[in-house]
């Protein structure tokens, strides 16, 4: 018979695939000798086997908890459902991966109408055993009977408001009693049923309901988010409670060992007296900073703090532990790696290393490349005078503007109309996660630095406010106040989740600073990888950022950039328009001198690092005015019987515009094929080039050019065009007298050129992938059309793990990369090569691009550093790999 079920002593850290992340973790801390709460754990093996029996619980999975649940009796002398000496268990899921929030707990199962009464006895504490049994009511009908929690809230406050209570700890025993009642009412009113008494049908309709949240909605959004395999399924944690709502001498809270906004190496948490551990992370309350506790219980605060470190080098991470105390004594619920920003994590990883916890690589495949963004980006302007409105707990850094919005799904929906907006709630729910990642930013009026909302922004980089308790929201106007400043629904705000500020309107923000933890882990970084790192610019600007940000070179300037300024669109227009081969040259030629001096810049800030210049890419048609509007402007001259010059130039206009129409452009008279139908067009963009690097070698600069021919499709095409350029290079170098080395190479970016690439590199100095266009030309997909109309749904049915277009499709354009290059080198051994897609900026692409032998990525300038770190973490995997290899 298999085994789905292990007592917390039967397991370790190393079972995370088996026992989820949450199990192992209780298994290592029951096995170090923490002072843990029993229990056993139900295993995602079993999560998987109720789902392949269509949602039913099988019988061996039902015998082996009812085996655990009598092992568990036994060791802490209760019994479920005795009414003299109940056992009150927790259930909780544990996902192998951290998904804080994401699925469904249950809180003290076990309570029915006897033993809430023996509880009491036991205790000799009516309120604190009555409103246990409330809490669970409330906590069981929400995630198991699917009962609104806000029908048990509104009445909870109604109860309370009519005794004139301000807070839930005035309540006393008779008070929860009739609060009880009514909760029972609501359930028979909106559940169809009655409450459930018998705590085996409480316990295994619990056991179900945490597996049907693996799938909740929620859970789901998650999981695409932080690409988690759907396949994975969840554990479930049966322990037995602890209580920190027994009085003022019991107490709940979670802490981090080092902060994880800034990776100080600090303790750093939360607690509440009186209180379970769902109001601390629910943010119902809002909570006392960790340190206060010294005063409150010494002794607890002194064995915390041992434990803290206990727990931090066992695991050589900073953990994040959730602990209650139960009159005085101190109870580990959960340890876990805390989730952390960016400039934490970096801190961290540094910091472990000097005290010599870990090795720099280690320290390297710490950090989440992804990450870096949240560093990369603008912050308020220092020297801004702020104006203050309101201040809250500096939940997770960063600095964002936005319309306030006061609905997730209004925020999702805003945001994909391109509008920037700022999710203000009194606090947030794993409901809401959706319209966390969607907005710019969040603020909550309740809540610690350990709620959901912070733990969710910090996670995904976003800048978030909570506690802000001067806001008082009124859902209902969609509006907020502060004192008697009124902020209503798309007004716009910004707030700073570094220092807790919100300000009204749309404030200066400024470019960010690198710490030197930052730039010390990219120096190892950069000692650890075998991928050079290049930036794809098209200006000196992109080009001075790509060097600031570490990049080695630039390996795609995209000429059609230079050509969009809006001083050069009449020219360009001009050429296009030319009905004859001289009108074409004489606007050429006036284009040449701003395409030379363009070159000429990037060539002098880019000194002694190669830079790879596409020739004119795009068709031509994307240069001039949109057919359908000028469509409507002939029309509109003809019945209103306009300006007659107007009229025949506009209509002349429009003749062209429709000649050069296309069915399917981005398959159609583009890149090389325009150069070869116009080559007076990559006549032009070489001189300019040749001329800009005499210029810039006359000045004493070295410089390393290479000439990129786009969509080649057949050898002829690039030996074509190669000689063109290198004709036109000999022609300007004997002219000027200079003699300069260069390149010249292709883009791959069509299966046939990957097919044939041993023939084409007869003729290329280097190949550059085009990942975006392969992509589309390998699926037969136009991405726009693709991802506006059906590949979201792809993703979401399972028909595409991820988007192609954001990350690499390793089987199908995956392979077509690798017999590119395999090819490529059978005819030239020391062909280089590679990649300047946008997924030359993604982690999983750059490991991929590392395993079949590229020679370097090439990415925007503000994903520079994501690729230094991605490319070593890559190096450092392989290496792992190659050593496990060689030890079997």
């Amino acid at each position: 018979m298999n085994k789905f079920v292990y007592m917390f002593d039967e397991g370790h850290s190393k079972q995370k695939e088996l026992l989820g992340g949450k199990g192992a973790n209780l298994a290592e801390m029951t096995r170090i000798g923490l002072p843990v709460p029993y229990g056993f754990t139900i295993s995602t093996e079993a999560c998987n086997a109720y789902y392949s029996a269509k949602k039913e619980l099988p019988t061996e999975i039902e015998l082996q908890i009812l085996e655990a649940l009598h092992s568990l009796e036994e060791h802490t002398g209760k019994k479920l459902g005795d009414p003299t000496n109940p056992l009150l268990v927790s259930v909780r899921s544990g996902a192998v991966h951290s998904m804080p929030g994401m699925m469904d707990t249950v809180l003290n199962l076990g309570m029915n109408d006897e033993t809430v009464k023996g509880m009491a006895s036991l205790t000799n504490n009516p309120r604190f055993s009555y409103d246990s049994y409330r809490r669970f009511i409330q906590m069981f009908s929400d995630v198991v009977l699917k009962v609104d929690g806000f029908y048990f809230e509104q009445l909870l406050e109604e109860i309370r408001e009519a005794k004139g209570y301000q807070t839930d700890p005035e309540m006393k025993a008779e008070d929860w009693k009739e609060v009880i009642l009514g909760y029972k009412e609501i359930v028979k009113k909106h559940a169809k049923r009655n409450f459930p008494e018998d705590p085996f049908e409480q316990l295994f309709l619990s056991v179900t309901a945490v597996f049907d949240s693996w799938n909740n909605q929620r859970a789901i959004v998650y999981r695409r988010l932080q690409k988690i395999p759907g396949h994975l399924g969840t554990a479930v944690n049966i322990q037995s409670m602890v209580f920190g709502n027994m009085g003022n001498d019991s107490g709940t809270g979670v802490a981090f060992t080092r902060n994880p906004s800034t990776g100080e190496s600090k303790l750093y948490g939360e607690y509440l007296i009186n209180a379970q551990g769902e109001d601390v992370v629910a943010g119902i309350r809002t909570p006392q900073p960790i340190v206060t506790l010294k005063q409150e219980m010494p002794n607890v605060y002194e064995q915390f703090v041992n434990t803290c470190q206990i727990l931090e080098n066992h695991y050589q991470d900073m953990q994040d532990i959730e602990f209650t105390v139960e009159r005085g004594d101190l109870f580990i619920l959960q340890t876990r790696t805390g989730k952390r920003t960016a400039e934490a994590a970096i801190r961290i990883a540094v910091e472990l290393v000097n005290e010599q916890i870990i090795s720099k690589k280690e320290a390297l495949l710490r950090v989440d490349p992804e990450q870096l963004n949240q560093l990369l980006h603008r912050r308020i302007d220092d020297s801004f005078k702020r104006n203050v409105l309101a201040k809250g707990l500096p939940a997770s850094p960063g600095a964002a503007t936005g319309r306030v919005v006061f609905d997730a799904d209004e925020a999702e929906r805003l945001a994909k109309e391109n509008q920037k907006v700022i999710l203000v709630r009194p606090e947030t729910t794993p409901d809401d996660i959706h319209g966390i990642v969607a907005a710019e930013a969040t603020v909550t009026s309740r809540g610690g630095m350990t709620s959901h909302a912070a733990v969710v922004a910090r996670g995904m980089g976003k800048a978030c406010i909570c506690g802000c308790e001067v806001l008082k929201i009124d859902l209902k106007s969609q509006q907020f106040k502060v004192g008697e400043t009124i902020v209503r629904k798309g007004d716009v705000i910004t707030i700073d989740g570094s220092t807790g500020e919100m300000m009204v309107g749309d404030i200066p923000m400024i470019e960010p600073k690198l710490s030197k933890e930052f730039q010390l882990l990219l120096t190892w970084a950069d000692a650890e990888r075998k991928l050079g790192v290049r930036a794809n610019a098209d200006n000196p600007e992109d080009a001075k950022k790509a060097l600031d940000f570490g990049a080695g070179g630039i390996g795609l300037c995209r000429t059609e950039h230079m050509f969009m300024d809006s001083k050069r669109i009449p020219i360009v227009q001009e050429m296009i328009l030319a009905d004859t081969f001289e009108e074409r040259e004489e606007a050429l030629q006036k284009l040449l001198p701003m395409q030379q001096k363009d070159f000429e810049e990037i060539f002098e800030v880019m000194q002694e690092h190669p830079v790879t210049i596409r020739l004119l890419d795009p068709p031509l048609h994307e240069f001039l005015p949109n057919k359908e509007e000028l469509l409507v402007d002939v029309t509109t001259l003809q019945i209103t019987e306009g300006n007659t010059e107007e009229l025949k130039k506009k209509e002349e206009l429009l003749r062209k515009v429709r000649l050069l129409d296309e069915a399917n452009p981005m398959l159609g008279h583009r890149g090389c094929r325009l150069g070869m139908s116009h080559p007076e067009i990559y006549m032009m963009q070489a001189k300019a080039i040749f001329h800009a690097l005499t210029n810039v070698v006359e000045k004493g600069m070295v410089v390393k050019p290479e000439i990129m021919i786009p969509l080649v499709g057949h050898v002829n095409e690039l030996k074509q065009m190669r000689q063109l350029v290198i004709s036109i290079g000999e022609q300007v170098m004997e002219e000027r007298g200079t003699k300069i080395d260069y390149l010249i190479g292709t883009m791959i970016e069509v299966p046939r050129a990957a097919l044939t690439a041993d023939q084409i590199a007869e003729e290329a100095d280097f190949f550059s992938f085009g990942t975006n266009d392969l992509t589309q030309t390998t699926f037969g997909y136009s991405r726009d059309d693709a991802e506006g109309k059906f590949l979201q749904a792809y993703i979401e049915n399972k028909i595409l793990p991820v988007n192609p277009f954001a990350t690499l499709d390793q089987e199908g354009v995956g392979k077509l990369v690798e017999t590119g290059v395999k090819l490529g080198r059978k005819t030239k051994p020391a062909l280089k090569t590679g990649i300047c897609g946008e997924h030359g900026g993604e982690q999983q692409s750059i490991q991929f691009c590392h395993e079949v032998g590229l020679d370097y990525v090439s990415c925007s300038p503000y994903r520079v550093p994501l690729a230094r770190l991605a490319a070593a973490q890559a190096s450092i995997k392989t290496e792992l790999v190659q050593s496990m290899v060689v030890s079997q």
